[in-house]
């Protein structure tokens, strides 16, 4: 799965987020770090995410890009 993220330079380093994941975010020193770093914040968020559904109705649907 892909997922669009934003990279903001900054005196550390770099911020990245992912806007259709509220609240998943990272750093990194490098553009590179940054990007590796948001992967395993995605994994982890998707994981969490998993958890708290795991007692709920859930269905997919699926949507045009």
């Amino acid at each position: 799965m892909k997922y669009k993220v934003i990279l903001q330079e900054s005196e550390e380093g770099f911020a990245v987020s992912c806007p259709a994941l509220p609240g998943c975010w990272s750093q990194g020193q490098t553009e590179i770090e940054a990007l590796d770093n948001i992967q395993d914040a995605i994994t982890e968020y998707l994981m969490a995410l998993e958890e708290t559904l795991s007692n709920q109705i859930v269905r997919e649907v699926e949507v045009a890009a």
